[in-house]
C-alpha cells in the first residue's frame, strides 16, 4: 500500500484509533470541515492523534499531541446541509510524526509509517488474552461476548486492535497500547492493563466489604 508522507491530523482528547477498526465521526469545526473536503479530493487518509498535556489552553491553535497515531481511510462521507459531515474512517496503520505543518487551517504532519510488527500471536498468547478479556467483560459461557472471543475467524490483529479500541479504559492507556512496537507487545500490554483493572476492582470490592463490617 502506497501511503503519503504528509497527512492531515485530527487531534481529539479521548479517541485512539487502531488498525482495522471503524471509527464514525461527526465533523463540525470549520478547520476540520476543510480537512475532510481536502481529504475527499486527495488521498482520502486522515491521521488520528491524541491530544496531550495542557491542550485546553491552545485547543483553537496548536495544542500538543502524542507523536504516534493511527491513520484511517475515508470509507464513507455524508455531507450535511449546513456544511458539517458525518464520516467513517477505517483504521489503516500506525504512524510517527516527524514534522508538524501549519500551512492550512488544520494541522498536517510529515510522518513515517510502521512497516513491521504486524505478525500474529502465538497460541498461548492468544489464549491468555482471551481468558483475561473474558474475565474483564464478565463473559458468561455461550454469551455473545464469549462467542466473539472464541470465534476463530477473528484474526489476532482484529482481536487485539478491536478490544484495545472498544474497552472502557483511559485514553492514555489506549495510547500506550497504540505505541507498542508490535502486535504481540500490544497484546501483552493489553493483558497487563486488564489484569491491573481486575485487581483494582477486587481490592475495591474487598475494601467496601470490610467497611460494611464496622
Amino acid at each position: 500500500m502506497d501511503l503519503p508522507s504528509v497527512i492531515p491530523i485530527f487531534a481529539l482528547p479521548n479517541v485512539v484509533l487502531f488498525p482495522g477498526v471503524p471509527l464514525p465521526l461527526h465533523i463540525f469545526e470549520p478547520r476540520y470541515r476543510d480537512m475532510v473536503s481536502d481529504a475527499v479530493a486527495g488521498h482520502e487518509i486522515i491521521g488520528m492523534a491524541l491530544l496531550r498535556g495542557d491542550w485546553q489552553r491552545s485547543y483553537e491553535e496548536r495544542p500538543p499531541i502524542f507523536e504516534i497515531g493511527c491513520a484511517g481511510r475515508l470509507v464513507n462521507v455524508e455531507p450535511l446541509p449546513d456544511g458539517r459531515f458525518n464520516i467513517l474512517l477505517h483504521g489503516l496503520r500506525e504512524f510517527t510524526v516527524h514534522r508538524h505543518i501549519f500551512e492550512k487551517s488544520y494541522r498536517q504532519a510529515e510522518v513515517s509509517w510502521r512497516t513491521g510488527g504486524h505478525d500474529g500471536l502465538g497460541e498461548p498468547q492468544r489464549a491468555t488474552l482471551i481468558q483475561t478479556l473474558g474475565r474483564f467483560l464478565g463473559a458468561a459461557p455461550s454469551s455473545p461476548a464469549d462467542h466473539l472471543l472464541h470465534d476463530r475467524s477473528l484474526s489476532d490483529a482484529m482481536l487485539v486492535n478491536y478490544f484495545s479500541y472498544i474497552l472502557d479504559v483511559q485514553p492514555l492507556e489506549k495510547q500506550c497500547l497504540l505505541e507498542a512496537c508490535s502486535l504481540l507487545a500490544r497484546a501483552q500490554r493489553l493483558n497487563e492493563i486488564l489484569e491491573f483493572h481486575l485487581e483494582e476492582s477486587r481490592l475495591t470490592l474487598k475494601a467496601s466489604g470490610s467497611d460494611r463490617c464496622h
